[in-house]
């Protein structure tokens, strides 16, 4: 938020919302805090208060949280200087003013009073003397709406040019914002405000539970769906989620992406619908579907999940309509363009849609161009020949570095009527627009027309080492720098930085056009096949790292390449490389399990074993295949059957000589043993130790670690509590011996649980503080949830009865947004809190309610000891 370089704050650009803490006293100035609020939220920005209601002041380690998480600071002060908690030397007040970082922009407000506290009197006299604060006097409620309304709008203007200033993110920080979050354009976005106004319309009214936005490729759909998002964040809030279906080509792969994206880790244990619906149910959220068009098919899913979640909206862009019931069409227009047949407007107000975009993209290639008596006709004739197409324009306004507006005009006019009738099958606009794209790469040298040809493999995003890799006996090979270069020039190659990094991406239609010029030349299977091994010893490279101590880093380079792993395992199942895709998939187990992923990679599995008949495979790709189609099953549908798969896993990995995989199938068969009806529990716990002993032998720490986990959890609901503390504190030996950070949280987390229970209450409080630290590191906010249910339990036996409220009810909202509802069984805190609501309702009913407000970071620095707040702080900063 603040750059060294600069002596202001930075105010953050219209991606994240601006946070505004107000300072004042909670009675005396009621009504002012209200109009303030309405001030604040009048600004589409987010006010930071405190109306617990129940103390006249929140705790000094809450409202610190709050402060370290603002960007503007506003005091009020009337004739009272607060109360002064017990231990305390100063008030709430004064403390909240002492706090505010230095750089912080602060907005001071004084009340005209008769009398005033003598210590409040000595306070407004500081800050009378301290240049980094404004101050301003106020008589009336009234007065002071409008002031504060005035006073934001002008503090924004001066500080947003600054925003510019922030550093790039890291590549931990990168990739937790391609979940959810709304992507941030590349450009600014001109001529949509009529449009973003008429689509939050319709999200607003609250009566259709899906709106598509629907166009023909090119027209801006995704542009206004992002905008509409960023308009609407104070219609939902509970959260803005934007899903990427991009790369999602199957519609099976529809509710695992929506999983994904909402911070739901599919380890197999519930169905995903199931956990998608308990997620979403009764929050106020939107969920944004962009490129819907190609699993259309799987648009009834919708339909149940917003049945089960009817505060949940969704946003959809597609080239089609979905025909579901409570879908609301809007059928995205294209730009303005001049009026009739007369020259583009000079006066830039006066300006239409079309030629604005046209002239602000010329502009980034060309400075200094602009719409002039000369070019004018020239303009107006390129936008009506586009029909105001906003990605055509784009293009069109790209090649003015090489070409006049009449040069381009010209063009137009000779190509794109002989382009569009090529393309007879396609309407009317996509026609324009698939001709503009052929048009304007018909004007590349061959080499870089080329390569974007080639690039059309790629799924999202890709980098240049992936685009080198592939280049070998390519006819642009050794060229890459240069042409793509030349490609961003052109507006047909996207760059952007990403943990320190530069990434490429193509625009779906771009994709398409390219990928369907592959074809036609012949070429698509060898370089998706050249695409294909690229990743293949990407992932050879990375999945050892999954185990040890470079584990975060390598799940954040997965996580990264994602779509172009799915790209590469699809490829390779469709082109018969059945065992590399097999070898594929169980070389990233642990990413599955981290991450979450096993109903997608069920997907893949059950395809490769329908093609086994005609194509034959090894028994180890055929155990693999098989394991990873059971894995949810054994959770969520265990049988006798599901027990005689993964006892059939065992067999194939033991004669294909795999003794690793065979020690993991033989765990797994005793975990489906437990989730049977009538379990057999002395059969799965020799099994699980047999497991145990040989991986132990191989030196799979891991695996090891994991079903030493088994081995405890059973242990546990078998009441033998000591072998179940035994059991975690090897698992977690092994798994921090190895440096396999995940598994640590895991099994220390279930061992401070047991120690708990015990009564343990010392060690169960250090164990816990120790996962949460780990589960931040690792933003794993199933972990942060356990951590703060753990923290809460001994603040609970402590008798904290307002933290441990607070505390409990903040990761009750991860849980329900994440949708864990499947580990009450191990469940300790919720007696104690029962016993507090007895004692201290009061302090209880208060403590809910400020959790229900807390933020992630806000509730991790509750539950943690003041001395490891700087621990976890540059954690919590990228959350």
């Amino acid at each position: 938020m603040v750059s060294e370089t600069s002596p202001h704050a930075v105010i953050r650009t219209p991606d994240q919302r601006i946070r505004v803490f107000v300072s004042s006293t909670l009675r005396e100035l009621a009504d002012e805090r209200r109009v303030v609020r309405d001030a604040i939220e009048r600004m589409r920005l987010a006010p930071v208060m405190f109306e617990l209601g129940a103390r006249p002041h929140p705790p000094r380690e809450l409202y610190r949280s709050y402060l370290a998480q603002s960007d503007v600071f506003i005091g009020i002060y009337g004739a009272s200087y607060g109360w002064v908690a017990p231990d305390e030397e100063i008030s709430g007040l004064e403390d909240e003013y002492n706090l505010a970082p230095k750089a912080m922009p602060k907005l001071i407000y004084i009340k005209a009073s008769e009398q005033r506290d003598e210590r409040l009197q000595d306070l407004i006299a500081r800050i009378q003397a301290d240049d980094t604060a404004a101050y301003l006097h106020f008589h009336s409620p009234e007065d002071l709406e409008d002031q504060v309304a005035s006073d934001l709008a002008m503090l924004l203007a001066e500080r947003f040019d600054e925003s510019k200033l922030v550093e790039e993110p890291d590549a931990e920080e990168a990739a937790a914002s391609l979940i959810a979050r709304v992507p941030v354009p590349y450009t600014t976005t001109i001529g949509r405000e009529d449009d973003i106004a008429a689509v939050r319309d319709l999200l607003a009214r609250g009566t259709d539970r899906v709106v598509s936005l629907i166009g023909p490729g090119g027209i801006g759909k995704s542009r206004l769906a992002i905008e509409t998002a960023l308009a609407t964040e104070d219609l939902f809030p509970d959260g803005t989620y934007f899903v990427l279906l991009e790369g999602v080509l199957e519609p099976g792969l529809l509710l695992p992406t929506i999983a994904y994206t909402l911070g739901i880790r599919d380890n197999g244990e519930a169905a995903l619908e199931e956990r998608i619906s308990h997620a979403l149910a009764g929050r106020k959220v939107l969920v944004v579907l962009d490129n819907f068009e190609q699993i259309v098919d799987a648009a009834p899913v919708l339909v149940r999940l917003y049945t089960v979640a009817p505060t949940a909206t969704f946003l959809v862009t597609s080239r089609i309509v979905l025909r579901i019931r409570g879908e609301r069409v809007f059928e995205v227009p294209t730009l303005t363009t001049p009026a009739g047949d007369g020259p583009a407007s000079i006066d830039r107000t006066t300006r239409s849609a079309a030629v604005a975009l046209f002239v602000d993209r010329a502009q980034a290639v060309k400075p200094g161009f602009d719409v002039n008596e000369e070019n004018a006709a020239d303009l107006a004739a390129i936008c009506r020949r586009l029909e105001g197409l906003p990605l055509a324009i784009e293009l069109a306004a790209a090649k003015i570095r090489i070409l006049t507006p009449r040069g381009i005009a010209d063009r137009l006019e000779k190509s794109l009527p002989l382009l569009t009738a090529a393309v007879r099958d396609l309407p009317e606009r996509h026609r324009t627009m698939r001709a503009t794209i052929d048009w304007s790469v018909s004007l590349l040298p061959d080499v870089q027309r080329e390569l974007l040809e080639d690039l059309g493999v790629f799924a999202t995003r890709f980098t240049l080492e992936a685009v080198e890799a592939l280049g070998v006996d390519r006819s642009w090979e050794g060229q890459e720098i240069d042409a793509l270069a030349a490609l961003v020039d052109g507006s047909l190659v996207k760059q952007s930085e990403m943990g320190g990094r530069s990434v490429f991406s193509l625009l779906a239609i771009v994709r398409e056009y390219s990928l369907g010029r592959l074809k036609a030349r012949g070429e698509a299977d060898r370089v998706r096949a050249a695409h294909a091994d690229y990743y293949v010893a990407f992932v050879r490279r990375t999945a050892p790292d999954l185990g040890g101590r470079d584990q975060a880093q390598a799940v954040v380079q997965l996580g990264l390449e994602l779509p172009n792993l799915r790209a590469a395992v699809r490829h390779l199942i469709y082109t018969n490389r059945l065992d590399d895709a097999g070898d594929f998939a169980w070389s990233l187990l642990i990413y599955w399990w981290i991450s979450g992923f096993f109903a997608e990679v069920r997907l893949w599995m059950l395809e490769l074993l329908e093609k086994q008949h005609e194509h034959p495979i090894t028994q180890h790709t055929r155990a693999v295949a098989w394991f990873l189609a059971l894995w949810g099953e054994m959770w969520q549908r265990p049988s006798e059957q599901v027990v005689a798969g993964l006892g059939e896993c065992v067999r194939l990995f033991t004669e294909s000589g795999d003794e690793d995989a065979a020690a993991m199938a033989l765990a797994a068969r005793a975990t489906a043993r437990v989730q049977l009806p009538d379990p057999n529990a002395v059969k799965a716990e020799k099994e699980l130790r047999k497991a145990v002993a040989k991986l132990r032998e191989l030196g799979n720490g891991w695996a090891e670690a994991i079903t030493e986990v088994s081995l405890g959890r059973l242990a546990w609901v078998r009441g033998a509590s000591d072998d179940a503390l035994a059991h975690f504190d090897r698992a977690t030996e092994v798994a921090f011996a190895g440096g396999d950070l995940f598994t640590t949280s895991v099994a220390g987390n279930l061992r401070a649980r047991l120690n708990f229970q015990l009564g343990h209450l010392e060690a169960a409080e250090e164990e816990f503080i120790q996962t949460l630290l780990l589960s931040v590191e690792l933003h794993y906010e199933e972990g942060v949830a356990y951590g703060l249910e753990g923290v809460c339990a001994v603040a609970a036996a402590h008798g904290e009865a307002w933290r441990a409220s607070a505390l409990a009810v903040a990761a009750g909202v991860i849980r329900r947004r994440i949708g864990i509802f499947d580990v009450e069984a191990f469940t300790v805190h919720t007696p104690y809190l029962d016993i507090l609501r007895g004692r201290d309702p009061q302090s209880v009913t208060a403590g809910e309610a400020a959790g229900a407000e807390l933020s992630v970071p806000e509730a991790v620095r509750l539950a943690l000891p003041a001395d490891e707040h700087a621990t976890v702080e540059e954690a919590l900063r990228h959350w």
